[in-house]
């Protein structure tokens, strides 16, 4: 290794926040119209641990949770007017989740030469959780449980977005809102094509249509992969928040941020004065500066 790899090595390590920096918050609402909730999340971080067998030391002299390796956040919008769209975003969640916690350990993503087969690796879990889903179905039942799924993996320096469906993935950093995510629908590949309008895919009815989703006729898993900055927000929604929050609300409210909880919270409460007509998702991640 030369002298500027072990500087930029050490920069790195320098910089990764500790796990007492780590301001992560999510939360799932029903919304104000739903009978029923179907998105699911859940909010993770991996750490190298010892297995103890035999000692005869006091166990409070062993350290056994290690250092953390990464961190991730998981959204599932069960799709909405299918009998089992709960199921379906609860068993897209607990599969891919299951992948990191056992595949991961697999991998040194954070070396350039390992980020293309980890990459085929995350887009391989999406289509596990597909062949989950699908598994719901009855033989007779074309329109089965469908949902979508949408990661954010950090091991740092390098992030990763997983992502099959509308549910979305922003990062906030230097006063600027990004999405890292592409809405997989009707009216997105119309917008794509050049036949509609952004504001008339807004409008349009074909805005809710999945035309990719885990469980439905086809599912086309997207890996976006990204340097991580220890002052960047990351916000994973379902749509029942960008239904009625616009992007340009989104980023002055990560910009103002107290906690992670707080801007849950707030968000969440714009959203269902709004009308809520969607169940809600939201989970915030950041570094304590």
């Amino acid at each position: 290794m030369s002298i500027s790899e072990i500087l930029n090595a050490t920069l790195s390590a320098d910089l990764k926040p500790r796990d007492e920096d780590l301001d992560l918050f999510g939360l799932t609402h029903q919304g104000l119209v739903r009978s029923e909730n179907q998105d699911h999340f859940l909010i993770g971080t991996l750490h190298r641990e010892l297995a103890v067998h035999g000692t005869s030391l006091s166990m409070s002299q062993l350290v056994l949770r290690g250092e953390r390796f990464a961190t991730f956040g998981i959204v599932a919008d069960g799709v909405g007017g299918r009998a089992g769209g709960a199921e379906a975003s609860q068993r897209a969640v607990e599969t891919v989740a299951a992948f990191v916690q056992s595949a991961l350990r697999c991998f040194n993503v954070a070396d350039p030469d390992h980020e293309p087969t980890f990459a085929l690796a995350l887009r391989d879990a999406a289509l596990e959780a597909h062949k989950a889903v699908r598994a719901l179905r009855g033989e007779a039942d074309e329109f089965g449980p469908a949902t979508t799924l949408t990661m954010a993996i950090g091991v740092w320096p390098r992030a990763y977005v997983l992502q099959v469906g509308d549910s979305r993935c922003y990062v906030y950093g230097e006063g600027t809102l990004r999405r890292l995510t592409r809405d997989q629908t009707i009216a997105q590949e119309f917008v794509d094509s050049g036949s509609m309008s952004v504001e008339e895919a807004a409008r349009s009815p074909y805005q809710n249509v999945l035309s990719s989703a885990i469980g439905g006729r086809s599912a086309d898993p997207v890996v976006t992969a990204l340097n991580q900055r220890r002052d960047s927000v990351v916000l994973l929604c379902s749509d029942g928040l960008t239904k009625h929050v616009s992007d340009e609300e989104l980023g002055a409210c990560l910009g103002a941020i107290q906690s992670a909880e707080q801007a849950c919270r707030d968000l969440l409460q714009l959203a269902l004065e709004r009308g809520g007509t969607d169940n809600i998702t939201i989970i915030v991640g950041r570094a304590r500066r």
